[in-house]
């Protein structure tokens, strides 16, 4: 530990198990911290083309397929700061004749990009849970329901492998209400089934329920984010990784703290109906820890995360768990 504070730069999105760091509410013992909150949309390919900030939200697919080439800039510390379940986002049209997801083999299918971490979670599950070929798909990318969107790292997929881009202008739920696609992986539910089109379903109608029992079954909650440390500041302070992860471990738990004295309130106050049936299930299934950080309670997840982005043509060579984290927190 310095006798002076080390300045450093960080930036995540306002989440509430963040928001301690970002209003310096927490502090990190021996550091002076400048925090902004950014979107991922902005900050993931801040991290992989210019590495702007010295602390990083980032995406584990992108992290992984960069630890794979030898071109990560950073090195990760096992805070996951986004975790989500993914069966919910598998949209598809109505009159495609996708019953099961057996059925997407060799449709047309959208996703904004084809590395994205939701994307690699989405083509797990249809492979491990239901034996689905994914190279099958008629790939298209591009922006889920307005503006430009284009993958962020340079991808070397198979030939046998069909994969393009939209047009200009185009959007993934556009196409699919048009019938020019036959499913879309959406990250964020798709207004057009907010809005209740007919034209458009999901592949799971009764999602909470398989994402329950996908999570009884792998013990699985998907993470998507991890944050990681500028890999030379790591190294030329060792200690560094271990106290962030110990002030953004102290920001989860005043998150999760904050949340359960919500919940045991005589009045509540969040705008949720069924908040309390929620906290209840959450934690029948999941139990009091459901939002877990550290390495050894999630290398099995992590371990699937590697072998699919070298299954699906993203990483050239399967990444051991323990290549992504710095050594002290392993």
């Amino acid at each position: 530990m310095p006798n002076q504070d080390l300045s450093i730069s960080l930036a995540c999105w306002n989440y509430d198990r963040a928001l301690g760091l970002l209003d310096g509410t927490i502090s990190v013992p021996g550091c002076a911290v400048r925090a902004e909150a950014h979107p991922p949309s902005t900050l993931f390919p801040l991290a992989v083309k210019e590495a702007r900030f010295d602390v990083t939200e980032m995406s584990m697919s992108s992290y992984i397929l960069q630890v794979a080439q030898g071109e990560a800039a950073y090195v990760a510390i096992p805070v996951f700061l986004s975790r989500a379940f993914r069966h919910n986002g598998f949209v598809v049209r109505a009159d495609a004749g996708i019953e099961t997801p057996k059925d997407m083999e060799g449709k047309r299918v959208g996703v904004p990009e084809y590395q994205m971490t939701a994307a690699l979670w989405m083509r797990g599950i249809l492979a491990d849970e239901y034996g689905v070929d994914t190279d099958t798909f008629q790939w298209r990318t591009g922006a889920l329901e307005e503006g430009r969107r284009e993958d962020r790292l340079t991808l070397d997929l198979p030939s046998h492998m069909s994969l393009a881009p939209i047009s200009a202008g185009e959007s993934l739920q556009s196409l699919l209400l048009a019938g020019e696609l036959d499913a879309v992986f959406a990250p964020k539910p798709l207004n057009a089934l907010i809005e209740g089109d007919p034209r458009v379903r999901r592949l799971f109608p009764d999602f909470g329920a398989v994402e329950r029992a996908y999570h009884a079954n792998t013990g699985f909650f998907p993470i998507m984010h991890a944050i990681g440390v500028r890999r030379t500041l790591a190294e030329a302070h060792p200690w560094l990784p271990k106290a962030l992860f110990d002030a953004f471990t102290a920001a989860r738990d005043s998150a999760l703290a904050h949340l359960d004295a919500v919940w045991r309130g005589s009045a509540n106050r969040l705008s949720l109906p069924f908040f309390h049936a929620d906290m209840e299930e959450t934690r029948a299934v999941m139990g009091a820890d459901f939002w877990s950080y550290g390495f050894s309670d999630n290398r099995a997840e992590l371990d699937a995360m590697c072998r699919w982005s070298q299954a699906q043509h993203l990483a050239p060579r399967r990444v051991a768990p323990e290549e992504l984290f710095h050594d002290s927190l392993l």
